[in-house]
């Protein structure tokens, strides 16, 4: 199971939100460059990138600050937010990321996705981001009717490379992820899962890789900001 630090971008510096709220940002690194060069020299395998800015206003935002996390790493990187147009995909990856994630997009516009999947094949994930097992959009600002399950088996002939599944309830919270939710979406359908939301620890990431659901990965923010998971203890033992 992969684990994948979290680097979100709000107003060009790395913050982590509370439950998805933009009020309520902690900064934990003014340069998200210097800290995405201190996650690979820990050994991370991947990044997992979030524009908080451009998930608001639908078209990326914190551009320059990914352009120089890119500039200076060699591991794979994946964005979400704000990308709602094969256009900003495509840049995208030309940019050098290996990997983008649909997560408004997926509700509004499933032809995008298809589409998009077909053009660049194993470079675009679904993000699902749910309150009670409905889906969230817009920066987790609107809530639908859309079941999370349903949502993502839509997508199974698709052709996706992941399912980026968070709740939101969870996320930032440091009380641990919702693994019963997570392991039942992975048994749901083929297309493989990563979790985020809540991970705290290194007993949850060893709770998410002995789910009984094989996920692909997880992520984490907060958690290695603050210290509580040791990046390099944590990629040793789910290497193991």
């Amino acid at each position: 199971m992969i684990l994948y630090p979290a680097i979100d971008l709000k107003d060009g510096q790395a913050v982590r939100l509370l439950r998805g709220d933009m009020e309520d940002a902690t900064v934990f690194n003014e340069d998200p460059a210097a800290q995405a060069q201190a996650f690979e020299h820990a050994g991370c395998q991947w990044l997992h990138l979030v524009d908080l800015n451009g998930a608001f206003a639908g078209e990326p935002v914190n551009a320059a600050a990914v352009r120089a996390i890119l500039s200076t790493i060699s591991v794979p990187a994946q964005l979400g937010g704000g990308i709602r147009d094969l256009a900003t995909i495509e840049g995208w990856l030309e940019a050098g990321l290996s990997r983008v994630i649909l997560g408004t997009a997926a509700v509004e516009d499933p032809a995008l996705v298809r589409n998009a999947a077909r053009a660049f094949p194993g470079q675009v994930a679904v993000g699902i981001d749910a309150r009670g097992g409905r889906v969230a959009t817009r920066g987790w600002a609107e809530e639908t009717d859309q079941d999370v399950t349903l949502l993502a088996q839509s997508y199974e002939d698709a052709g996706v490379a992941a399912i980026i599944y968070t709740d939101i309830d969870r996320d930032g919270a440091m009380q641990g992820p919702n693994i019963k939710a997570t392991a039942a979406l992975a048994q749901a359908v083929n297309i493989p899962v990563i979790a985020s939301g809540g991970v705290s620890s290194l007993a949850d990431l060893i709770a998410l890789r002995d789910c009984g659901a094989k996920l692909n990965g997880a992520i984490s923010g907060r958690a290695l900001y603050d210290g509580a998971i040791d990046l390099k203890e944590a990629l040793k033992v789910l290497a193991s």
